[in-house]
């Protein structure tokens, strides 16, 4: 039986990261709150090192290494920002690091994986199995596999975005969580049944790919191909068995948004809060906003999962 990490694993990731992880600011926005009806709070990952909550769960699994596992080196796969939280992390923790990255992953993202000093492996994201790539790699030279959201130490480290929310905005009516592979949303959940139990925690999802919202509503994981959107960091195929696991016990809800929803909610985080998100971190805005009516006068924790995106795709998605 597959066993699922718990609210004690968030609180004992927490003091892990703690010293190591930002702290991020939770923002809000007269504008936003008048806009949706609602009290919103903005949790801003995007101004977590290397730019995204995933350093939260990728220093969380890798300080846990023993010594053989940190000499052999870890390796792991992504489109970007769990490749630059685990090169980041590694270079901390002086573990060697081999990260199989997709060969169109902004090249911004690219860039900082091996100026964190991450060895980057390119492969083609539409006719290989990064997967199978990793294990091979991991197989060949002993490395420890760390992928990007189906691991408890994983999903633990990100819980800690939430239990942070909550700690300073207080208990949240609803709470609107990008998800991609589900490690933000599931660890999200788990501080949230416990900090909140009243919560209404929703995942977004980009419409494109939605293969979350068809494993939530069907009882059983779907698998499609790489879906075509501008939300890079949530162009997975599938959910993990253990954050499916969680999500499926403890979500209420996923719900999609459309290209053009995340480039207007990006554009309203530059033009009146004056922050960057990248498209995957805009999911929870852009479902909020396309859901006032349901939300009115209630209090919403939104999480901005990252704010990796380069400044020519930035202002280009702006003008378009």
């Amino acid at each position: 039986m597959l066993t699922l990490p718990t609210y004690d694993d968030v609180a004992a990731a927490a003091q892990r990261i703690a010293g190591h992880a930002h702290r991020t600011p939770v923002l809000t926005s007269r504008t936003a709150d008048d806009d949706v009806g609602a009290q919103l709070y903005f949790k801003c990952e995007n101004l977590q090192r290397m730019g995204a909550f995933k350093f939260r769960g990728a220093y969380n699994a890798l300080s846990r290494f023993t010594e053989q596992q940190r000499k052999a080196g870890v390796v792991a796969f992504s489109s970007g920002n769990h490749a630059q939280a685990i090169a980041l992390s590694a270079r901390l923790l002086d573990i060697p690091a081999t990260i199989v990255m997709p060969e169109d992953a902004p090249a911004a993202k690219v860039a900082a994986t091996r100026g964190y000093g991450g060895k980057v492996v390119l492969y083609n994201r539409y006719t290989e199995d990064r997967e199978a790539i990793g294990r091979q790699l991991a197989e060949q030279h002993g490395m420890t596999l760390i992928p990007p959201y189906d691991h408890p130490d994983v999903i633990a480290g990100q819980g800690t975005a939430v239990k942070e929310l909550i700690d300073e905005a207080g208990a949240l009516d609803v709470l609107f969580v990008p998800l991609g592979g589900g490690g933000l949303l599931s660890g999200s959940a788990l501080a949230a049944r416990e900090l909140a139990p009243g919560c209404r925690i929703i995942g977004v999802e980009p419409e494109a790919g939605n293969d979350g919202q068809r494993s939530f509503e069907s009882g059983s994981i779907v698998h499609i191909d790489t879906p075509n959107t501008i939300a890079d960091g949530a162009q997975t195929q599938h959910l993990g068995n253990i954050t499916f696991g969680i999500i499926q016990r403890d979500v209420d809800d996923i719900v999609t948004a459309t290209d053009a929803e995340l480039v207007d909610a990006m554009r309203f985080f530059a033009s009146r809060m004056k922050i960057i998100a990248e498209p995957t971190g805009c999911l929870g805005l852009a479902a909020a906003r396309a859901r006032r009516d349901e939300l009115r006068g209630k209090k919403v924790g939104i999480v901005i999962s990252g704010g990796n995106v380069d400044m020519e795709r930035f202002c280009a998605l702006l003008s378009s």
